[in-house]
């Protein structure tokens, strides 16, 4: 099926603030938010439990269990009820995650994955696509159809909200981004996936997403830590900070790391961070070397490189462990600048190749000059990319439940009519 798209400037202006959502990337206290994840996270679980682990009152608990019921958030199992309990409140209740999905769209320079999410974060279903490219218009409206494709699959589930996770600039109140490598300015991807798709959009910086799945789906601990610094390293490299339980997104975009101070004889680049460690860096290096064949090969990939390394290619190792030099000394540069309480790392040029991490760890320990404190690798290894697109889609959601709920489910504008 062709799907024509209006030109964007014919689109609703509010129609599109209405379905243009700003992603939730932290931990939510309001009471809905708070039984949801404690559902989410123990289920199936009994009231009382739920009121013992969020502090909250019995009646508030209940109020809150019965809404999520009556919305279709949570189900009851009094297959699961105590021998003897008495009324209702003693029956377990759990996530109702079979009647829905959310969908998350990582748009990389490359490569652009589609995931299908349901409401615990797993990942149902995921599909690569290249990243369309030229001028941005057709490029949206290719991407638009391809996602409208993808959703053609999920009949049986209803599809609540579209996450999209992108480089570059986000201006993710209005769905809008600048990516300067994609050659997109002010590009409007959220007004137009949401116009498309006739769903609520959410649009986040891919470091960002990355981070607040690490503080969403990761291993959750008991004593969460104040601070939290995640680095990421691939075609690009980023970082993001979650303070007191939030991504920190300032409205004019994330930072840049991608011009620290960076040299590697054997890696080139132009002595700063980006152009030494990127994916793109290693390939040519490896092209230089002949690990790898020359300009245009299919196999001219840094998978083919990891490939070699593993089969004893002793320059493909050289190549990979001195990135992983190059980034461990980045990493230790922004931890003594940052002092956070915890450091996380994800990304393939961290997780495709293991065999290097020690590296990383060694250069970073050698460089920092604060005390010791631990690397963490991403919980999610190469899917990271898809999970923080994912925790985008989802982020509305864990946040206000019920208020998500009705945003996604309420009668939508038809075209003719926005137009």
């Amino acid at each position: 099926m062709r799907t024509t798209l209006a030109p964007v400037s014919h689109l609703h202006p509010l129609r599109s603030r209405h379905q243009v959502v700003p992603p939730a990337l932290r931990v939510a206290d309001g009471a809905a938010a708070a039984v949801f994840a404690a559902v989410r996270l123990r289920g199936p679980v009994a009231r009382d439990a739920i009121a013992g682990s969020t502090k909250l009152s019995i009646a508030t608990v209940n109020r809150q269990v019965t809404a999520l019921l009556e919305a279709g958030l949570l189900r009851e199992r009094a297959d699961l009820a105590t021998s003897g309990a008495i009324g209702r409140p003693r029956v377990p209740v759990e996530i109702n995650h079979e009647p829905y999905l959310t969908v998350g769209v990582h748009i990389g320079a490359k490569t652009t994955s589609i995931v299908a999410t349901d409401l615990f974060g797993r990942t149902l279903d995921a599909v690569e696509t290249p990243t369309p490219r030229g001028a941005q218009g057709p490029a949206l409206a290719a991407l638009a159809a391809s996602v409208q494709r993808y959703l053609s699959r999920w009949h049986r589930r209803q599809t609540l909200w579209i996450g999209v996770a992108t480089g570059g600039i986000v201006d993710s109140g209005l769905g809008v981004v600048d990516h300067p490598r994609l050659g997109w300015s002010q590009a409007p991807v959220g007004p137009v996936l949401a116009d498309t798709l006739g769903l609520p959009v959410s649009v986040a910086a891919h470091v960002d997403a990355m981070a607040a799945a690490e503080l969403l789906l990761g291993v959750r601990r008991l004593n969460a830590p104040a601070t939290s610094l995640y680095v990421y390293a691939r075609e690009t490299v980023g970082y993001a900070l979650i303070i007191d339980g939030r991504v920190h997104s300032p409205s004019s975009g994330p930072g840049t790391i991608a011009n620290l101070p960076a040299h590697s004889e054997l890696l080139g680049g132009t002595r700063v961070l980006e152009t030494t460690v990127s994916d793109e860096a290693v390939v040519a290096a490896a092209r230089r070397l002949g690990v790898v064949s020359g300009q245009g090969s299919e196999v001219s990939t840094v998978a083919a490189v990891v490939t070699a390394a593993r089969r004893g290619n002793e320059s493909a190792q050289r190549l990979l462990a001195e990135r992983a030099r190059v980034l461990g000394e980045a990493v230790a540069l922004l931890r003594d600048l940052l002092n956070p309480d915890d450091l996380v790392v994800g990304g393939q040029a961290f997780t495709e190749y293991s065999e290097t991490l020690t590296g990383v760890e060694a250069a970073y320990a050698q460089r920092s000059v604060l005390a010791s404190r631990e690397i963490r690798i991403t919980a999610f290894g190469n899917r990271v990319q898809e999970v923080g697109a994912g925790v985008v889609s989802l982020g509305a959601l864990y946040a206000d439940p019920l208020g998500a709920l009705r945003r996604a489910t309420r009668p939508r504008v038809s075209a003719a009519v926005a137009h």
